[in-house]
This record gives C-alpha cells, sequence and structure tokens, in this order.
C-alpha cells in the first residue's frame, strides 16, 4: 500500500514540475526586457504575376512580431484595433517598380532611410530658425542605428520632425508621394527662408519603400511635436495605424523605421556592414549618424574585503625583525587585477563632413589635404585641388584633386574604367561607376561631385544617361584644366613628371579642348638640357623670319642631337624640338598648327629655313645643275628604294639622307609602327606607309659624294657590266643602306648589306674579291670517341631491320 501512495506522490510531483517549466517558458517569451523587438519567423511576399501574397504566412509572421515595451499578444491586440489600410498604387506594380527600375543593389535601403531622416532633421532644423521652441525636449537632431541581432531586427532612429497621423496616410500610403512641395510652399507662404532649402528633397518618397527589399515587415513609430505617437506597419500588401499606447517608448519628436528583416538579408545585422554602407553611401551626410555599438575594454577588477582573522593572537615570540618585514610588506600596495570588459556605446560612424558644401574662403589648405587623404585612402598629399561652384543649367559643388603619383596601371590599363569621381545628390553618394564622366586621360583625377539637380530615387543606369550628366561632364573638364593650367612651375613640374603622356594623349583624344591642352604640353629642347620648354616659350624665342616649329622624333636626345636631320637648323640657330617619347609623334600630327605656326618634321621633306638670301638661292641652284649628273645616275641605281634623289639643303657634315615625304613615316614612326604588339605582319594600311618610297639627299660639299660624282662620270662610255660600274654600285647602295640606318630605317636585306660591306672590305684590304675561305684542317679524333661512333652507326642500320622483320611478321 506504502508502494501505491509512494508512486502517486511521485506522479503529482512530476505534473507540478512540467506545469511550472511551461509558465516559465511562457513567462519568458512574454520577457520586455530586450532593449529592441524581436521576431522569430520571417514571411517572403511571394508577389506572383497577380501581385497576391500568401496570407497565412503574413498572419504567422504578424503573430511573431513584438513591440518594444509590449508583449506579443499585447501587440496582436494593438494590432487588431488598428486602423486598417490598402496602398493606394497596386502593391505588385509598386515592387516591381523599385526591384527592376530604380534599385538593382538591396543595400540602397539603408542610403534611403538615411536621406530621410536628414531631410527630416532639415525639416526640424529650418522651423527652428524662427523658433527655437519646436525643438522641445530632443534639442539634439542626430541619427542613430540599433541592430537587434537577436530579434533580426534594424531600427534606424532620428530626431527630425515627424509625422502626424495625416502625413503618415498621405506620405506612406501613397506611391512615390512627396511632402517636399507643399512643405517649401508653406514655408514661403508664411515668410519663413532659410539657406538650402532647394535641398530636401521629402520626409518620405520613392526611397521609403526599398525598405521592402530586405524587409518582410516595416514597423515606423514617429512623433509629432502637432499630434502624438503612432505605429505605422506594414507587410508590402496593407499598412495599419494605430496610436502608440506605451509611455515608456515616447520619442519626444522623431521617427524610428524598424525593419524585420528577410532571411536572406541578415547580413545587415552585423555591424561591421552597417558601418561600411554608412561610409560608402552617406559618410558626409550633414547630421551625426550613431551606431550601437561595442568594444573591449580593460577593467581593474574590485578588491574584495579582508576578513577579520578569528583565530587565536599572534605569538608573542615573533622576532622584532619579522615583525617590522610585516609591517613594510602590509604598507605596499598590492597591485590590481585586470579583466576584459565588452562596453555597449554609441559610435558616431560619420566623422567626416562634406566641406565642399562650406565656402572656400573658410578652408585651410590642411583642411583640404586631409579631407583628400581620407577621402581617397591616400597617404600622400594632393598636388593641387580646386574647389567651386558651378551654375547655370545644373547647380552643382565640387572639388578635385590630382594625386602625387600616378595610379597603378594608369598606363598599362590606359582606358579602363575608373571610380575616382563619386557622385553625391544632396550629400548623399549615387555612384561612382561612370562610363565617362572623366575622359580618360583625366581618369587619374579624383574628387566629388555633390548636386541639387539631379534626382536621388533613380538607378545608375538611369542616371548614366541623364541629359545633365553631360553639362556636369563638359564643366568637370573645364575646371580641371583650369586647375592644371595654375599650378605653380614647380608642382607643375612634378605633374608633368606623373602625368604628362596622359595630357599628349589627351591632345590626340579631346578635340574640343585641343587649344587648352597645347598650352600645357612640355618638350625636351634643343635650346636647354635640363629644362622643358612649353610651345608658348618656344613661339617667343623664335628668330624674325622663321616660319615653322621645327621638331624631330626619336629614341633618345643624344640620338636627336646627332641626327642629319638638324644639322643645318643648329647651324643656323633655330631651336628643335625633341620628341622623346612614343606618344610625341602621334601628339604633334593631332596638332597642325599652334596659335598661327606650322609644325614642320625635320625628318621630312619640304625642309624650309625662310631667311635664305638672294644669293644663297642663286648659289643652290647652281650646286642642283653642277649634281644632276650624280641624282640622275641615282635615282636609276636605286630607282627600287627610293623615289628620287636631290641636292640637299638639310645637310652640312653626313654625306646623305633618306627623307620621308609629307605623307609617309619617318623613321621613328616606322619603328612604332612595327613595335605594335597587336600589329598584323601583312596589315594593308601599314604596308601602305612602310612601303612609301623615300628621298635621298646628298649633301654636296662631302668628299664621298664630290667623289662618287667624279667616278659616276668616268663612267660615261663604260661597259654596264663592267667591275668599275659594279663597284660604284655598290658603293650606291652601301650609301644608301648607312643613310636609312642614319635615319631612323630598318634595313630591308641585312644579309646583302653585310656582304656589301664584306666587299668593301676586301677593295679597302687589297683582298681578292673572288678569294675563297681557307678549309678547315681535319683532325684525328681518339679511339674510344671513334668506337662509340661506330655503335651508334650500327644500332641506326639496325632499327629499320628490326621494323622490316616486324612488318614481315605482321603480313605473317
Amino acid at each position: 500500500m506504502k508502494i501505491v501512495w509512494v508512486a502517486l506522490a511521485f506522479a503529482v510531483l512530476l505534473a507540478t514540475f512540467m506545469n511550472v517549466h511551461v509558465s516559465a517558458s511562457g513567462d519568458e517569451d512574454d520577457d520586455d526586457t530586450a532593449p529592441t523587438t524581436g521576431g522569430s519567423a520571417s514571411v517572403d511576399a511571394k508577389l506572383g504575376a497577380d501581385g497576391s501574397t500568401d496570407a497565412g504566412a503574413v498572419a504567422r509572421e504578424e503573430q511573431a512580431i513584438k513591440l518594444d515595451g509590449l508583449s506579443v499578444s499585447e501587440t496582436k491586440a494593438l494590432r487588431d484595433k488598428a486602423e486598417k489600410h490598402q496602398f493606394q498604387a497596386e502593391v505588385n506594380r509598386m515592387m516591381k517598380l523599385i526591384i527592376n527600375s530604380l534599385y538593382r543593389n538591396k543595400e540602397i535601403f539603408l542610403r534611403e532611410l538615411i536621406s530621410n531622416a536628414s531631410d527630416a532633421l532639415d525639416k526640424i532644423r529650418f522651423l527652428s530658425i524662427k523658433d527655437k521652441n519646436v525643438l522641445g525636449e530632443a534639442p539634439d537632431l542626430n541619427i542613430k542605428i540599433h541592430v537587434d541581432k537577436e530579434g533580426k531586427v534594424l531600427h534606424l532612429t532620428d530626431t527630425g520632425i515627424g509625422m502626424t497621423k495625416e502625413d503618415l496616410i498621405r506620405h506612406l500610403g501613397t506611391i512615390a508621394k512627396s511632402g517636399t512641395s507643399e512643405f517649401l510652399a508653406k514655408i514661403q507662404e508664411t515668410g519663413e527662408s532659410g539657406a538650402d532649402t532647394s535641398s530636401l528633397i521629402g520626409q518620405f518618397g520613392v526611397g521609403f519603400y526599398s525598405a521592402f527589399l530586405v524587409a518582410d515587415t516595416v514597423v515606423v513609430t514617429t512623433k509629432h511635436n502637432d499630434d502624438k505617437q503612432y505605429i505605422w506597419t506594414s507587410n508590402a500588401a496593407e499598412y495599419s495605424i494605430v496610436e502608440d499606447p506605451r509611455p515608456d517608448e515616447q520619442l519626444k519628436r522623431g521617427t524610428r523605421v524598424s525593419l524585420y528583416l528577410k532571411e536572406e538579408a541578415q547580413d545587415f545585422l552585423d555591424n561591421d556592414t552597417i558601418r561600411n554602407l554608412v561610409k560608402k553611401y552617406s559618410e558626409f551626410i550633414n547630421w551625426d549618424i550613431y551606431l550601437y555599438t561595442s568594444k573591449s575594454v580593460e577593467v581593474e577588477e574590485e578588491e574584495e574585503e579582508e576578513e577579520a582573522a578569528a583565530e587565536g593572537e599572534e605569538k608573542k615570540d615573533e622576532s622584532e625583525t619579522e615583525t617590522e618585514v610585516e609591517e613594510e610588506d602590509k604598507d605596499k600596495p598590492k597591485e590590481k587585477k585586470k579583466t576584459t570588459k565588452t562596453v555597449w556605446d554609441w559610435e558616431v560612424i560619420n566623422a567626416n563632413k562634406p566641406i565642399w558644401t562650406r565656402n572656400p574662403k573658410d578652408i585651410t589648405d590642411d583642411d583640404y589635404q586631409n579631407f583628400y587623404k581620407a577621402f581617397s585612402k591616400d597617404t600622400k598629399a594632393a598636388l593641387t585641388h580646386i574647389h567651386f561652384t558651378a551654375e547655370g543649367e545644373v547647380t552643382f559643388r565640387s572639388i578635385l584633386y590630382v594625386p602625387a603619383e600616378a595610379p597603378g596601371g594608369f598606363f598599362s590599363d590606359y582606358g579602363k574604367k575608373a571610380a575616382n569621381i563619386k557622385m553625391y545628390v544632396r550629400r548623399v553618394f549615387i555612384t561612382d561607376e561612370f562610363d565617362d564622366m572623366m575622359p580618360k586621360y583625366l581618369s587619374f583625377i579624383t574628387g566629388v561631385v555633390d548636386s541639387d539637380d539631379l534626382p536621388l530615387n533613380v538607378s545608375r543606369e538611369t542616371l548614366q544617361q541623364h541629359k545633365l550628366l553631360k553639362v556636369i561632364k563638359k564643366k568637370l573638364v573645364r575646371k580641371a584644366l583650369e586647375m592644371l593650367k595654375k599650378m605653380s612651375d614647380d608642382d607643375y613640374k612634378k605633374f608633368w613628371k606623373e602625368y604628362g603622356t596622359a595630357i599628349k594623349l589627351g591632345l590626340i583624344e579631346d578635340y574640343a579642348n585641343r587649344t587648352r591642352l597645347a598650352k600645357m604640353l612640355r618638350f625636351q629642347s634643343s635650346n636647354d638640357k635640363e629644362e622643358l620648354t612649353s610651345l608658348e616659350a618656344y613661339l617667343g624665342r623664335m628668330k624674325k623670319d622663321q616660319a615653322n616649329i621645327y621638331f624631330l622624333a626619336g629614341s633618345s636626345r643624344a640620338e636627336l642631337e646627332t641626327s642629319p636631320f638638324v644639322e643645318r637648323l643648329l647651324k643656323r640657330g633655330f631651336e628643335v624640338l625633341y620628341l622623346t617619347e612614343p606618344v610625341d609623334e602621334y601628339t604633334i600630327q593631332n596638332l597642325p598648327e599652334f596659335e598661327g605656326k606650322k609644325f614642320q618634321n625635320a625628318a621630312k621633306e619640304g625642309l624650309k629655313f625662310g631667311d635664305e638670301t638672294d644669293e644663297e638661292k642663286k648659289h643652290f641652284e647652281t650646286l642642283e645643275k653642277d649634281y644632276e649628273p650624280l641624282t640622275k645616275w641615282l635615282s636609276e641605281t636605286l630607282k627600287d628604294d627610293v623615289e628620287k634623289t636631290v641636292v640637299s639643303t638639310r645637310l652640312t657634315d653626313s654625306p646623305c639622307a633618306l627623307v620621308a615625304n609629307q605623307y609617309g613615316w619617318s623613321g621613328n614612326m616606322e619603328r612604332i609602327m612595327k613595335s605594335q604588339a597587336y600589329a598584323k605582319a601583312d596589315d594593308s594600311s601599314s604596308s601602305y606607309y612602310s612601303s612609301q618610297k623615300k628621298t635621298l639627299e646628298i649633301n654636296p660639299r662631302h668628299p664621298i659624294i664630290k667623289e662618287l660624282k667624279k667616278r659616276v662620270a668616268d663612267l660615261e662610255g663604260k661597259d654596264a657590266e663592267g667591275d668599275d660600274t659594279k663597284t660604284a654600285s655598290d658603293l650606291a647602295k652601301v650609301m644608301l643602306d648607312t643613310a636609312r640606318l642614319r635615319s631612323g630605317f630598318a634595313l630591308k636585306d641585312s644579309v646583302s648589306f653585310a656582304s656589301r660591306i664584306e666587299r668593301m672590305l676586301r677593295l679597302g684590304l687589297g683582298v681578292d674579291a673572288n678569294a675563297k675561305v681557307e678549309e678547315e684542317p681535319v683532325f684525328a679524333r681518339p679511339a674510344a670517341d671513334a668506337a662509340e661512333d661506330d655503335e651508334e652507326e650500327e644500332e641506326e642500320t639496325a632499327e629499320p631491320d628490326a621494323d622490316a622483320e616486324s612488318g614481315h611478321s605482321d603480313e605473317l
């Protein structure tokens, strides 16, 4: 019997324990001590073709949502008595508009919500200019972001103007509805005014609905000075509004947006992700943005009080020395132990303020440099900058910088899209992925552009095609060139060392700014071996009767200084520009003249000095007539290689030179074109220019030319196949080949050239032209080497036999 009673008692105790455990679980669900709302389930608004929503999923989601200060059941009761409303626009159309047309990137939602919060703060600030009492108990204007990882909720709170119940219905119940125009009209009607009123974009517009890209449910808690606090809740299908009954959750003034995130949007519950997004899109918002975050700090542990000893008295026979030691030990302070503790606090995450909105007169150079380093992440100071406001068809503010060093791969990846210009609309970052915000040659320039005239709620692709963007680009280029023009001489030398090639490429690419870019060019010159010269400086040093700007292109200054093409120019005192970079000759070809002076390539025909006297001209005509037999003979002998042979006016020390015609390639250009990695072997366009016959110019004062003139005269009446004729012909061809090399052209047949040089050496040394090379003697080899060779021969002989046997066996 006792056993039965014991079993019954045990069963009762077990049932009681289970009941208590269930009650405890229920109390835990109703715990309100968490700082933010929580929700375990989520709903995916499964928008079909008809825009319908899974009603069951929505109901389950609503059951899980809990507001701060209320239990789940209290939240449900509050929702049941709330006013239900339908969106005025069809939900499916709204979501497609947002996802397909407006926002390709889900992370944009945070930018939009912060932008809306900033506008709300702007509005209350404007109202406070007239009446400071509107700030009431919330004088601090800021934005706070709180991440609730446990509840999977993201909260964004501002202390802005807030919304009344009517505002909630008007602004959040209609797609793309904005209160900005009404707000500005009200300010104008009441006579209020303030700076930058045009920068307001509306408390909530299309941007607000981007929240549904990451959230199943959005809860907006708002308090306006003229109304009570209300809670607006929506699941993208419908929305409800109810007065907020929570006494401990009153905002005083402002708006809190709570996003109950979708499962696929849980990444936005990471503080580092939020911090990076704010720095990317909203770093330069006027208002402080706080993030509730934690950090680990070392703190000292509190010492516990020592308990009084209850034991007997100390022994009296302890020595005085021991007592003194004990007293000294007691006097020494004990080291306190340190432990790591996690501390939660609000952290400002947009410390950098938009200095481009300030007056340039109020900004120091250090301010500009500090902003540049923070903005570009560059450790070196910028070479120069320009801060300006453009007005007209479009108004925008901008700061442009020139980095001290060219970006890595700037020239090797020339033309590759660079994200150096960041576009802001009302201090909200939009994009830096533009195809042509800056032309390729200025893509090294970094900076910001902030416009109030561009639409905020559009995709990057739509903005790319906006007509005002073309106006902005044009003004940016003009201002960038103005910035470079105003640089000091020392800074411009540094700039040219890094970006000179880019300016030369710009002159080729940017026809509209060709004149501006031409004034920025720098070249080496025969006038100064150390300093580069500008075209304007060259014109200032030109001789009185000089008609052209003379230049010569080559691989190095040393090569150009000793070129036959500049001999007469330098002797007559003309300055010559030395073009030593591969792009230089392309650049000059795209710049036919500068301030009325045409360019003359010293390596091409048509070279004129403009200061010849009548006596010089008459003397030159006499030389042409005297050397006519030689020029005719050379033209005939070298007809396969040269177009004609003429007496030169440009040579003083060299015997001859090979000159390109006006439309052919110079030796330098030919070398560059043949070195191109993409050059085709039989390219028709390249072949056309390279196959153009050149003009051979001879120096009538050179002893080799005089001797050749005599020998050609002696050939008259002699056998055309004789040795004298052949020798003279070889001399002419060798002279042509040396002229090719001296003029920068490549040899067509290097083997034939070497053979002719060998014959000339034989003649010069008195060696018979038909003398043979002495036969190499045959030496006896060691026996071991001979045996190895014999074995190799036997193996080679045996292999065919093995193949034959194999073939025979196959036949069998």
